[in-house]
């Protein structure tokens, strides 16, 4: 019975539930027939088939708990006062389509649509309410992306040989729908664009020459130099040579001059420390540098708190060999060592011979200015066209056009025709405006005719920074801006995209997409407490705590206020503690574990792309990739070295698949403990696609409900069962809670228990679905098999956001279950996920729209 039946009656929606006897009374009087709606005049198309086919399967199936005597959740689907108002609640119906696909409606004890019913509602929704044209489907609007930071850098790397520190300038970017490539979040603050311009002006004073010729130049890395009789002190990742500031040491390297002249020498130092809180090194030590037995440095140094220092000199030099040597004498040798001091020998850079005859060009220049300058003004100025055109093209990511190539000549010219400028430092004061330029920082596309009709699509140049900016987060190369601008993008597109998923550069790709899909890059700032985490997993040591409240008591008085007995007693504490936590030392994250952590689950990721395996293995698999600490945290036997490598998994392994890697276990943990609703919500937003409702206010936390146990400690799975029984916490508890509880095994390291010392673990469970299961291996299957669909679908839907950086929308769906049906079809294979998200509508074609006066403006926009 919907409104407008209810309101023939004399009633309306204040009256219903009082006057339901009377119209039970009076229904025999009543046509109630579901066509009554269909009979409107001007009934909307799609309301004809809504009322034959879809409204008796809702009547079945949903009005029992969604009609309007009886609207749970305040979902009520018949009620519609009209057609167009059945048809216009666009939201609700999309929320019904989502309920329906994931099994959650209706609930698994009453009877359900079969899925030729949940087809046809489908279908029903897809073309009547969000009105999609399975011919040509709406591409989305496009909006305009800004680069974000790694893609900034990419882009400055590629295009200028420079990499720019953008963790350190830049803001991080904002994210949404779980990404850093969204359109509407990627906005240009006054502040982001100062920052903008001084980088583009430190980035082409670091990358263009702004002289022809140089001095030549060599640099001799500390690496190169030798401690005489001794062994050296490097540190082992770099291979930097460092000396301590209480032994004396000397190191030295060989340089080769070539024509005899003067040379100038810059050394280049710096000063370290490894801090100790509360703890000073007074210690000093005298820094000597000689050339062939010459002095020219003679230097103190004290705590200078990782100083670096520049020393310049100069020497005249004849051909042939020269001995270059660092001496260190400690000048303190009765400070008590309590802190590690330490000079870094970085580089000593030679310039020379200083005579203009033998100068060279600058390092980069041919990068720049591929041909020598001509000497005519005319011939200078096309020089100049020639470069910046050029320039511009790489930048903008399409040709630019005359105008804005005349205008940037003209700036050049300007900046080169100053007192004392070159015609190089105009070049550069060009680049500053191009890199400066909205053009450069933003992905400008435009529309080109569609030869099959329909929405236009993306024009070749925009389509080529589509592909090079999702698999590689940089512009696009030669290869795809020739093919782009012979208009013969589009006909090698497959041979293009595995070109470049097959270069070292789509690890771009890989490594973005996991790091935030899987939240594999929180891994590195996760906080976790390891004494904490492995001390809930030991059997509780009673004479400890006694030890620990007995410290305490002692530490509460002036230490000048106890007996030596108790002294005694606080140091003999205090060895105690710190002995056990040293012993716990083996299990903190540094950073070579979380970096192990976090190339596992990339590796993963890339071996089942790049051998196009089944997405499947993403949710279970036999085999991992791991070094010898990680396999060890595992407790995985038979992994030696420090390389990650493919290694198989034991048969009852429960490994396999990245929900049981230490990056999902440990990003989804508390500091001192494992979080089964974390862990569940991942599930559900990561790779089911059925996140539930934010919590509402005031909802007490979880720890609440131990308090209402009377004299035991609860288990976190009675704490949840108690959580749970709260009516606001139910309905997404219910979701959650038994995906959590399944992975109780692993605890907030990422380690494997079988039991607690104080409880048996019990990790089995049952969906909302109706699933069960006893442990975590019998849920990945089912998640593998039976919700399989499920997975594609948030999989799909995931890597299309990240793709075309803006969210997706009730349109889309069709393009994603084609996605979906071919995924299921085929087994899962990557390649049918990648050539799907890509060969779609809204990654080759964008909505037409009206033109925008402002964009047909020529020049530097």
């Amino acid at each position: 019975m919907n409104q407008r039946q209810y309101s023939a009656l004399g009633f309306d929606r204040r009256h219903t539930f009082a006057a339901a006897p009377l119209v039970l009374a009076v229904a025999g009087l009543y046509c109630w027939a579901p066509t009554c709606m269909a009979a409107d005049a001007a009934a909307p198309v799609g309301a004809a088939t809504y009322h034959s086919d879809i409204e008796p399967v809702l009547e079945k199936y949903c009005y029992g708990c969604h009609g309007l005597l009886n609207a749970r959740a305040n979902v009520v689907f018949d009620n519609f006062e009209t057609d167009r108002q059945l048809l216009d609640s666009r939201e609700l119906w999309s929320k019904a389509l989502r309920q329906l696909r994931a099994g959650f409606m209706p609930p698994r004890d009453k009877p359900r649509p079969t899925p030729q019913e949940v087809q046809l509602i489908a279908t029903w929704i897809k073309s009547s309410v969000f009105q999609i044209d399975p011919r040509d489907p709406d591409p989305g609007r496009v909006t305009v992306r800004r680069l974000n930071r790694h893609e900034y850098r990419n882009t400055v790397r590629d295009l200028m040989g420079v990499t720019y520190d953008v963790d350190s300038e830049f803001p991080a970017d904002d994210t949404g729908y779980g990404f850093d490539t969204i359109g509407d979040v990627l906005t240009l603050s006054p502040l982001l664009l100062e920052k903008y311009v001084a980088a583009a002006r430190a980035i082409v004073a670091q990358a263009v020459p702004v002289v022809g010729r140089v001095p030549p130049e060599t640099t001799i890395e500390g690496r190169r130099f030798h401690r005489q009789g001794a062994g050296d002190s490097r540190d082992g990742g770099r291979n930097d040579l460092y000396l301590p500031y209480y032994e004396p040491a000397t190191v030295s390297a060989e340089y080769t001059s070539g024509p005899s002249g003067r040379y100038l020498l810059d050394v280049h130092v710096s000063a370290h420390e490894k801090f100790v809180e509360g703890v000073f090194d007074y210690n000093k030590c005298r820094l000597k540098f000689k050339v062939d037995g010459r002095e020219l440095l003679n230097q103190e140094f004290s705590r200078q708190e990782g100083k670096s220092f520049h020393f310049e000199s100069e020497a005249t030099w004849e051909p042939g060999k020269h001995e270059l040597m660092f001496e260190l004498e400690p000048t303190t040798p009765d400070e008590k060592q309590t802190r590690a001091l330490s000079l870094r020998i970085v580089s000593v850079a030679i310039r020379g011979p200083m005579s203009p005859e033998h100068w060279v060009r600058p390092a980069g220049y041919e990068r720049f200015f591929p041909r020598d300058l001509p000497a005519a003004p005319g011939d200078r100025r096309e020089y100049a066209r020639e470069l910046l055109a050029r320039f511009a093209a790489g930048a903008f990511r399409r040709p630019p056009e005359p105008e804005t190539i005349t205008r940037l000549v003209d700036l050049a010219e300007a900046a080169s025709s100053r007192a004392g400028a070159t015609f190089e430092a105009g070049i550069a004061q060009a680049m500053t405006a191009v890199l400066a330029s909205p053009r450069f920082l933003f992905r400008e596309e435009f529309a080109e005719p569609n030869p099959a009709g329909g929405h236009p699509l993306v024009d070749e140049f925009a389509l080529a920074s589509r592909l090079s900016y999702f698999l590689w987060s940089t512009l696009p190369d030669d290869e795809l801006f020739q093919l782009a601008g012979s208009h013969q993008l589009r006909a090698n597109f497959a041979a293009q995209t595995q070109r470049l998923l097959a270069d070292p550069r789509s690890r771009e790709w890989i490594r973005h997409f996991t790091g935030q899909w899987l939240q594999a890059r929180d891994i590195e700032s996760a906080n976790i407490n390891a004494f904490a985490v492995i001390s809930r997993d030991e059997k509780q040591d009673p004479d400890m705590e006694r030890r620990r409240v007995r410290f305490r008591e002692l530490r509460s008085k002036a230490f000048e206020s106890l007996t030596p007995e108790e002294k005694a007693e606080v140091d003999e504490a205090r060895a105690s503690f710190a002995a056990g936590r040293r012993r716990f030392q083996q299990y903190e994250l540094n950073g070579e574990m979380r970096r192990a952590m976090r190339d596992e689950t990339e590796m993963l990721f890339a071996h089942i792309v790049r051998d196009d395996r089944s997405l499947l293995e993403l949710i279970d698999s036999d085999y991992t990739f791991l070094n010898e600490r990680l396999a060890r945290h595992y407790g995985i036997a038979g992994v030696k070295g420090g390389e990650m490598r493919r290694v198989p998994l034991p048969p009852d392994s429960p490994r396999g698949g990245v929900l049981t890697q230490a990056t999902v276990l440990v990003v989804t943990s508390n500091p001192d403990r494992t979080s089964p609703v974390k862990r569940g919500l991942f599930i559900l937003e990561n790779l089911l696609g059925t996140p539930p409702a934010p919590p509402p206010p005031n909802v007490p936390p979880l720890e609440e409900a131990a308090r209402q146990a009377a004299g035991r400690q609860l288990t976190l799975r009675e704490q949840l069962e108690l959580h749970r029984s709260q009516s606001l916490c139910n309905s997404c508890h219910n979701r959650m809670d038994p995906l959590g509880l399944a992975f109780e095994n692993f605890n907030a390291l990422g380690m494997f228990r079988e039991n607690r010392p104080d409880r048996n673990i019990d990790a089995s469970g049952q969906l909302l679905t109706g699933e069960k299961f006893t442990n975590v291996r019998e849920l990945k299957r089912i998640l593998a098999t039976d919700r399989r669909r499920d997975f594609y679908r948030c999989l799909t839907e995931k890597l299309l956001i990240f793709a075309v950086g803006r969210g997706l929308e009730d349109f889309d769906v069709e393009t994603v279950d084609r996605i979906v049906d071919r995924l299921d079809q085929q087994q899962g294979k990557a390649s049918v996920l990648i050539s799907g998200i890509l060969d779609s509508p809204p990654f080759q074609k964008r909505r037409a729209e009206p033109p925008d006066p402002a964009a047909a403006q020529p020049g530097c926009r």
